[in-house]
């Protein structure tokens, strides 16, 4: 029984049988507001090699009215079962197959999400199809090696609008019919339906007119900043086709911001759908900003690399994502009049330490990933996929050379377009342009895991002149249950030398002299020697893999761990610094630094820190170990002097600025002492004020739900905040204040809306788990460990993916810091026969606790 399954080897047989021509799809929405079933008609044309063969069409549906192959009814109740309609007596050559059933609008972010607005009342509508869900809207071939064009025809109620992959067409009696697409794959195709306000533009450059289109619902129209978006928009156009040689391959370009979105976006075809709470309704920092611009520029950059160019199988997955990320922030670091050219810092920050978490986990896989079915590809979207994929693809780029990497691209969109490839007709581009052999390097990189520690190894004479200087590389040994050996890799990094600057009015910052102060190499194998270093004196500070240009954990040597400890917030440049806060709080988390140093490192070099997305990333890390990999009878007296230092920083921060709002935030996020908890109250009732701090929307209620969470407030004030902000968001903030409350009643109901009952949307889901758990309630959550075991599989076997996922990895047991809890999950693991991919899902999230545990024994040692 496949269930909804697909194998990598039924898709390869399939595709080596059949050739898709083309699609019509037609689909009868005109009853969607008021939301259950809607018709759906397939016709699809395609070949077989050979005659009398016998395939299956994919297709999730409550119903099926008929099955129409070469003009002969098929019987459904024979055809149609699981997830499959078998397809027997196909002929060679061409065949046209006609499927009409009807499907379901969801709730769950998957196939046709259906969402209703409470300001106005209306549906809103979407499809996200990516792996495997355009099946749930219509009859294909779900796979996306078997390309075709798609023509839909769409019935909508009066006054909606349809927005899909071709242009949009004007309506005849309310209904839209688009002409076909390009051969393109069933996972990016699309269709966006409802009352959505819109502002539009154009992209002009030498002749060529592309038109932009930008989506929401009316009621975040007055915060839609669609200047500023079409502005990141046209940078990247402007950046990537110059970079690709090769033109946008679509006839428009449309962005939505949508409701109730799992991810961050997705490349649909010239229509790229984006999470609407990239609106910003309230005051954000420039971090945000710079985050929804990456966001932007990742799913346009997918439009020549994953759609007009598409992986074969899902094992190339991490090559899509990867090269999104690479170019997205590549374009901010470097595109003309860019605001974010310190986007690499940001990288560093973000996605390089979401990789090396994730490579450190009992799942951690080589990049180019086994991928054996549809169950393996929906859990590998992952910080391998995306950070080190992304990570690794840097280091390429610097290995072969950014000029020559590019010139491999364009040679590869131009000999791929519209068609599908693996890695090896990449590596294969850039090998010609480069003159580069990548076997060895693709073989170390690409098909092996983990991460591998740089040291310097540094003598020097009485003067201070460096005597002998070389890299030690490790490979140390993989997580228990994953698979693979410890590889040592080539790597291309530079060294960086830094001095305090001592000149006459300097300011005293770390600074990296233009002439002597790098030095880039290759670093292969154990030990590197570095002659190129001997003779110099030794500077303040030595930094391996500056301009952090390859992907591995990096060590400071003792000398200048120590002046590193004393100026971390002195270094001139953002970067540098994000690598030493990155090695300290890789260190904190491998129990090499006891967490109250990491507070103490933190709190001397936060207050310099100007970059406001380290700053967050820095105020986040702080928070997350002290609740989890401090010594518990430390735990309180960490939280007080980290919040106490969070309200003086709110203090002094610049009124209005972004800093200000920052510390505001982490400020809420520990409040507690009963003076502490007033000033929230005083802020959220007028009473109280502090300089430039606007209490907007947002910021009330990350108030709200603390006071929820600490037992201040109740659904009285809860209620009465949700009348404030009767909207999506307001419902999802009130679902977490409300699942905060530390008390039993609060517990249950929320365990129950969630583990007991499936009729929670998603993101109204994702926000009860949120709320339900609280660092600072162990026990009151301590009954649910058990529970948990006992749902958990029923869970998964019973929700779709998305769902699933989250209640596996919210709801797992991760506060509860303890033996037992790493006993009764090895004992559910042992008992429960869980698919590979649950297995995986709990497997790292006990990984989670076992190093929480010995971090947390790190910290009561260094106490002693």
């Amino acid at each position: 029984m496949p269930g909804t399954n697909l194998t990598r080897e039924e898709a390869q047989q399939r595709a080596k049988l059949l050739t898709v021509d083309s699609y019509e799809i037609d689909l009868d929405l005109s009853g969607a507001q008021e939301g259950g079933t809607y018709r759906s008609v397939t016709t699809v044309r395609f070949d077989s090699a050979e005659n009398d063969a016998e395939s299956f069409i994919d297709l999730v549906a409550p119903t099926v009215h008929e099955v129409i192959l070469n003009g002969d009814p098929l019987a459904v109740d024979e055809v149609f079962k699981d997830s499959r309609i078998a397809l027997p007596g196909i002929l060679q050559g061409r065949n046209v197959l006609r499927v009409v059933a009807d499907c379901a609008y969801t709730n769950t972010g998957e196939g046709l999400h259906r969402f209703v607005d409470q300001v106005d009342q209306q549906a809103y509508l979407y499809t996200q199809f990516e792996v495997p869900d355009a099946r749930r809207v219509f009859a294909s071939f779900e796979q996306p090696d078997l390309k075709a064009t798609f023509q839909f025809t769409v019935k909508a109620p009066t006054g909606w609008t349809v927005i899909s992959n071709s242009p949009t067409p004007e309506p005849k009696d309310d209904t839209w019919v688009f002409e076909p697409t390009p051969r393109i794959s069933t996972y990016i195709t699309a269709l966006i339906v409802g009352p959505y306000h819109s502002v539009h533009s154009v992209y002009e450059k030498d002749g060529q007119s592309v038109p932009l289109g930008i989506y929401c619902r009316p009621s975040l129209a007055e915060f839609l900043d669609s200047d500023a978006i079409f502005e990141v928009t046209r940078q990247g156009f402007e950046w990537f086709q110059e970079k690709f040689d090769y033109a946008y391959p679509f006839k428009k370009y449309d962005q939505l911001f949508v409701p109730e979105f799992n991810a961050g976006a997705m490349e649909n075809a010239g229509a790229v759908t984006i999470r609407d709470q990239y609106v910003f309704r309230s005051k954000v920092t420039d971090a945000a900003y710079e985050t929804r611009a990456e966001t932007i520029l990742h799913e346009l950059a997918h439009m020549w690399f994953g759609d007009l160019v598409t992986m074969e199988w899902w094992n190339d997955l991490w090559l899509n994502e990867s090269f999104a990320t690479y170019t997205s922030i590549a374009c901010q670091a470097y595109a003309p009049e860019s605001r974010w050219p310190h986007s690499w810092t940001t990288f560093a920050n973000s996605m390089k330490t979401w990789a090396y978490r994730q490579d450190q986990l009992p799942s951690t896989h080589p990049i180019m990933a086994e991928i054996r079915d549809l169950d393996d590809v929906l859990v590998n979207f992952d910080g391998i996929t995306y950070a080190k994929g992304a990570s690794v693809l840097k280091q390429l780029v610097a290995y072969v050379g950014m000029d020559e990497f590019f010139r491999g691209v364009q040679a590869y969109f131009k000999a791929h377009a519209y068609g599908n490839t693996q890695l090896s007709d990449l590596l294969g581009a850039l090998e010609e342009t480069s003159g580069r052999d990548l076997g060895i390097w693709s073989q170390k990189w690409l098909q092996t895991a983990g991460i591998n520690i740089l040291r310097p190894e540094i003598e020097t004479d009485a003067n201070g002149i460096i005597t002998s200087f070389a890299i030690r590389q490790e490979a140390p040994a993989l997580p228990v249950g994953a698979k693979g050996e410890p590889t040592l890799r080539p790597h291309r990094i530079a060294i960086g030398l830094y001095e305090l600057d001592s000149s006459e009015g300097a300011d005293g910052k770390l600074l990296r002299d233009d002439e002597g102060g790098r030095i880039e190499l290759d670093v292969d194998g154990e030990l590197t020697p570095v002659p190129q270093l001997v003779g110099k004196h030794r500077p303040a500070v030595v930094l391996l893999n500056d301009d952090d240009l390859s992907y591995a954990k990096v060590r400071l040597d003792e000398q200048s761990l120590a002046f590193v400890t004393e100026h971390l917030g002195d270094f001139e440049s953002s970067l540098p610094r994000a690598l030493c806060w990155a090695s300290a709080w890789d260190m904190t988390r491998d129990a090499e630094l006891a967490t109250r140093d990491y507070l103490s490192l933190v709190l001397s070099g936060i207050g310099k820190e100007s970059d406001i997305g380290l700053v967050q990333s820095l105020q986040r890390q702080v928070k997350l170990a002290i609740e989890l990999y401090a010594d518990p009878t430390a735990r309180e007296a960490l939280l007080t002097r980290w919040t106490d230092a969070t309200l003086a920083h709110l203090h002094a921060a610049e009124p209005a600025s972004d800093h200000q709002l920052a510390w505001a935030r982490a400020f809420a996020a520990t409040a507690r002492t009963p003076e502490q908890l007033d000033l929230l109250e005083g802020l959220l009732e007028g009473r109280e004020s502090i300089e430039g701090l606007a209490v907007d929307t947002e910021l009330r209620w990350s108030f709200v739900q603390r006071l929820a969470a600490v037992g201040r407030y109740n659904e009285v004030e809860i209620a009465g905040e949700y009348e404030r902000d009767k909207t999506a968001a307001g419902e999802r903030h009130a679902a977490t204040a409300r699942a905060a409350r530390p008390t039993e009643e609060a517990k249950a109901e929320a365990w129950a809306s969630v583990v007991e009952s499936d009729k929670l949307p998603n993101a109204v889901q994702e926000a009860v788990i949120g709320g339900f758990v609280q660092t600072d309630q162990r026990e009151l959550l301590a009954p649910y460990t058990d529970r948990y075991f006992a749902a958990v599989k029923d869970v998964w076997d019973s929700r779709s993916h998305e769902m699933a996922q989250q209640i596996v990895i919210g709801l797992y047991p991760s506060v509860q810091v303890s033996q037992d809890t790493l006993t009764k999950t090895d004992e559910w693991l042992a008992s429960a026969e869980p698919s590979a991919a649950l297995r995986r899902l709990i497997s790292e999230s006990r990984s989670g606790v076992e190093r929480a545990l010995k971090a947390q024994a790190a910290d009561a040692a260094a106490a002693q």
